[in-house]
């Protein structure tokens, strides 16, 4: 088993505007499919809760769809609208506020992308281009009214979460989906104000998004954005190549009213722009608050030997220490580190890792995936 070094760092305080943890460790938000039409049921709300009460810092729910006709590409992902599914997430934030945590609902379109389930929205799929990737077309490409609907849509989500009490709120703007099919070229091919030849131009979209949930929830209440370089559709892919491209995507996120940047890699280690500062450099997360200033959560492959993508393949991954990622929290590189796998399969994963109970620390079984642990 893996031995711990001193791990202070990940317990220590943190605080943005109104919201204030008692450590630096985010339950990164990882989709369940457990919610039947769309409404999170009391085993949803236990399964939150127990990580609240094993100290996680900040609880990310799995991702929770926007109003939109097909804004889901699976049948049991939660809605977070209506009034059936808006009371199955009080019950959630009741659970974890009583137990001592702090939780944000993550705010989802999965835009052209497919379930993995053979499921498919009663509506046409919307996307900038009717695009899932290149070559790969896939619905309708959204109007201009479409758009204004859906930016007011995530506004309503943001402001129905700070309603109902949830701590913060996260946009996801990464892996392929709806905000980041804006994003990338490949999938955004619109010769109109949303499209452009530029990332930057590209960004239109999503500023106007966080800009309309400013707006909707006021300015002291936190917001983050999940971003990604790769998508689950090219795991190569990179929107932003150089650091000066990264400036040009994240500032007007910022600008808008982002708070935290929540910086999703495949492996939190691997360095962003290598060829600038080395194979030891900063990572995206150590990237963006360099450039931006905000807040960052890195993420990726913590405390796990196998990357997460590879789970959905039946891999099993053993657990291995932190020094890399303690290494990296000392020296400021990025604020919050959020874990999906290894607290997915072990509710108490942190209270663990405080103790240094590194020999009860559980191995990955893909199987987790099909029950809510």
């Amino acid at each position: 088993m893996p031995t711990f070094p001193n791990t202070d760092s990940l317990f220590r305080p943190f605080e943005l505007k109104s919201l204030k943890l008692k450590n630096r460790i985010v339950m990164a938000p990882m989709t369940r499919i457990f919610s039947p039409e769309g409404i999170p049921g009391p085993d949803v709300a236990a399964y939150y809760r127990r990580r609240a009460e094993n100290e996680v810092g900040l609880i990310l729910s799995e991702g929770t769809v926007v109003d939109r006709p097909a804004s889901r590409n699976e049948a049991a992902i939660p809605f977070f609208h209506g009034d059936k599914a808006l009371a199955g997430w009080a019950k959630v934030i009741e659970e974890v506020h009583d137990a001592g945590g702090k939780m944000g609902p993550q705010i989802w379109h999965t835009g052209a992308t497919r379930g993995m389930m053979g499921w498919t929205p009663d509506a046409p799929v919307e996307s900038p281009s009717g695009l899932n990737a290149p070559g790969d077309p896939n619905g309708v490409a959204m109007s201009d009214e479409d758009i204004a609907d859906t930016i007011a849509a995530f506004a309503k989500a943001a402001a129905d979460a700070k309603r109902l009490g949830f701590d913060v709120a996260e946009i996801h703007g990464a892996h392929g989906y709806l905000i980041d099919q804006f994003f990338w070229h490949a999938t955004n091919q619109r010769d109109d104000r949303y499209g452009g030849a530029t990332l930057k131009e590209r960004t239109r979209f999503a500023t106007e998004v966080v800009a309309a949930t400013r707006a909707a929830v006021g300015p002291d209440y936190p917001l983050l954005m999940r971003l990604s370089q790769w998508k689950q559709q090219d795991f190569e892919v990179r929107l932003a190549t150089t650091p000066g491209e990264m400036e040009e995507w994240l500032t007007p996120l910022k600008d808008a009213g982002v708070d935290i940047f929540h910086c999703s890699q495949r492996r939190f280690w691997e360095p962003e722009f290598p060829e600038i500062d080395g194979e030891e450099g900063l990572n995206f997360a150590g990237w963006a608050k360099k450039l931006t200033g905000a807040a960052t959560i890195s993420v990726g492959s913590v405390g796990l030997s196998g990357e997460f993508m590879a789970a959905f393949g039946g891999e099993t991954s053993s657990p291995v220490g932190l020094d890399g990622l303690v290494r990296r929290m000392d020296a400021g590189e990025f604020d919050l580190i959020a874990v999906g796998r290894a607290i997915l399969g072990d509710p108490q994963w942190v209270t663990k890792v405080k103790a240094g109970r590194s020999d009860e620390l559980k191995a990955f079984d893909p199987a987790s995936l099909a029950e809510l642990v």
